[in-house]
């Protein structure tokens, strides 16, 4: 049984020729990290000082990439949630 996480595009909503694979994971926890860092990635790059969480949330769901997670169990991966959580974390760190 693998976990496979999938990768869309939210600057092309519901346009499946722009999404991909990016692999298969033996664990649920394995492709949990591998979905995350797509997430993180987008944030860390798209963060400006200053900026404030609504910001660079609204950010993320018009341009980053929304990875989830399609396996044998019934874990869920919502990227949106996690983005919203980080994104609350690294401009309140921040002071945003």
């Amino acid at each position: 049984m693998t976990y496979t996480v999938h990768v869309d595009d939210n600057y092309h909503y519901m346009d499946a020729d722009a999404r991909y694979a990016l692999g298969q994971f033996t664990t649920w926890e394995e492709a949990l990290k591998a979905a995350r860092h797509i997430v993180d990635e987008y944030l860390s790059s798209a963060y400006k000082p200053g900026m404030s969480a609504e910001d660079l949330y609204r950010s993320y769901t018009s341009f980053g990439e929304d990875p989830f997670v399609i396996g044998p169990g019934d874990e869920k991966f919502s990227a949106w949630e996690y983005a919203k959580a980080r994104c609350m974390l690294m401009c309140e760190q921040t002071g945003q």
